[in-house]
């Protein structure tokens, strides 16, 4: 068997690797938290891209779920797909929630995904100072805590099924509402920034399972309101949704009839939403 040139082993490694579902890497911000990757393979010819960042749910296995997911959409929409993963335990703790509230020890989450992007763009050679943002579940969670931290980010966010939601009250602390976020984070936030971003919530209305999402005291995450947005998941988006549309936000609310918890059902209408914000963006 003829043996391939260095050159030409370089090449075969980048198109198994770097394109199409790649492998996973460490994030060079942080190489505690990874990412995984669809990349059109039009892109090894300097076609541009848009992006998509899919957030993973508590269980971490949906980043890959995602990635495949999404492919055959960044195909054929000159979307990439990046997949952060963020390890359960990461501090040693064996904590599993921490990336959903944005910050957890000496991690950033929010940074490190601004991080990861910057850098696999400087990699495909792509123009990623905006992006969207999708998350089921607990990457529900991040993605709106993303969107009122980071609006002008955003081309558009998709954020479903979150667990709990922090609204944009201003009379109460983070994370039910948003009235220290500066003292917290170090940025105000931008009603008008947020105003421009599309977004789009979605859960099924048969997801109605409470026990993993009712705050009790002595909960790592219990805070006075913590439960006050409504008992279900469903209850809990409507909120967030009211919540976004009072201030003047434009929301799409997809409520999925005979769908429970199950991130792979909701994809298409997904996809639907990103095709026509694509579309439209694309045409401006």
């Amino acid at each position: 068997m003829q043996e391939l040139g260095t050159g030409e082993a370089v090449a075969r490694a980048k198109a198994i690797y770097d394109y199409g579902q790649t492998a996973i890497f460490a994030s060079q911000a942080d190489p505690r938290l990874h990412m995984v990757l669809y990349v059109p393979p039009t892109a090894a010819d300097g076609r541009k891209l848009d992006l998509l960042v899919a957030v993973h749910g508590t269980g971490r296995t949906s980043a890959i779920d995602f990635r495949d997911g999404f492919a055959e959409f960044g195909l054929y929409n000159d979307c990439a797909i990046l997949c952060p993963i963020f390890p359960v335990g990461v501090l040693g703790d064996g904590a599993r929630s921490g990336y959903k509230f944005l910050e957890e020890g000496d991690i950033r989450y929010d940074q490190v995904v601004l991080a990861m992007v910057e850098e696999m763009a400087d990699k495909y050679r792509q123009d990623w100072s905006k992006f969207a943002m999708f998350g089921f579940s607990g990457g529900g969670h991040f993605v709106h805590r993303f969107a009122i931290l980071h609006p002008e980010k955003l081309w558009a966010a998709s954020i479903g099924a979150p667990g709990s939601v922090t609204l944009l009250d201003p009379t109460r602390d983070w994370w039910v509402g948003i009235r220290d976020l500066e003292a917290r984070f170090g940025k105000s936030f931008r009603l008008e920034d947020l105003a421009k971003v599309p977004v789009h919530m979605i859960v099924g209305d048969a997801d109605l399972e409470t026990w993993e999402i009712t705050h009790k005291p002595g909960g790592k995450y219990y805070m006075d309101g913590a439960n006050d947005a409504g008992k279900t998941r469903p209850e809990r988006l409507a909120a967030l949704a009211s919540s976004f549309r009072e201030a003047g936000v434009d929301v799409t609310f997809d409520r999925v009839p005979g769908v429970s918890h199950d991130r792979m059902k909701v994809l298409g209408h997904v996809k639907a939403f990103l095709a026509k914000v694509l579309e439209e963006r694309r045409a401006k």
